[in-house]
Order: structure tokens, then C-alpha cells, then sequence
């Protein structure tokens, strides 16, 4: 069992540069739900459940960082899962300006949470 240390040491730039991509992506994720709502329509329930997943889930890994949790690197793995799905359902309207710049902020922390889970893909 992992042992979390007596004193939290400063978080590295990259912990730090992860964390500020997954608020930027929990903040787009819920304006897009927002957006989404006023929509309505059938087709929107799977980005919804996409952004909801994305929303909920960047929030818990950069407060499992902030906490420095010894599930954060695999937080950090299942979060870059849910924005990689939830930048896909985004993309199914690529005429929409919002839907796109949730997409960018999903790829954005995707990204870093891959690099802090230490996965190479």
C-alpha cells in the first residue's frame, strides 16, 4: 500500500500545468452542458453524458493532485480516457464554436494527464 508522505513537497510545473488544464476543462465542459441544454434534441444525450463524465472527472483529478493522492497517476489515466470520449462526442458538431473549444480543452488536458499518469500512448 502506497504511503502518502508526512509533508507535501511543491507541486512540480507539470502537476501544476495538469491541474490548471483540468479546471480549464472542467470550466468549458460545464458552459458546453449549458450550451447543449438549450439545444435539446436526442442526439445531444450523448454528448451530454460524454461532458458530464469529462466535467466530473477532470474536477476529481485535480483535486486528487491538489491533495497529492497515491491514485492520482491512475486518476490521471481513466481522466485522460473521459476527455479523450468526450472531445470525440464534441466533435460530432464541428460547425459549433463552443463544441469545438470544449473539444481543444479535452485534447489540452488529455494530454497532461497522460504524460502525469506516466503512459506513453
Amino acid at each position: 500500500m502506497q504511503q502518502q508522505p508526512e509533508t507535501m513537497s511543491p507541486m512540480s510545473k507539470e502537476m501544476q500545468d495538469c491541474v490548471e488544464a483540468c479546471m480549464s476543462c472542467h470550466n468549458v465542459c460545464e458552459e458546453t452542458m449549458s450550451t447543449c441544454m438549450q439545444m435539446g434534441g436526442q442526439a445531444q444525450m450523448q454528448i451530454m453524458r460524454a461532458l458530464i463524465d469529462c466535467s466530473e472527472m477532470t474536477r476529481m483529478c485535480a483535486d486528487m493532485m491538489m491533495r497529492r493522492s497515491p491514485m492520482s497517476a491512475e486518476m490521471c489515466a481513466m481522466c485522460a480516457r473521459a476527455c479523450e470520449m468526450c472531445a470525440e462526442a464534441c466533435m460530432a458538431m464541428p460547425d459549433d464554436a463552443q463544441m469545438m473549444r470544449c473539444a481543444e480543452a479535452c485534447r489540452r488536458c488529455a494530454q497532461t494527464c497522460r504524460a502525469m499518469s506516466g503512459a506513453t500512448a
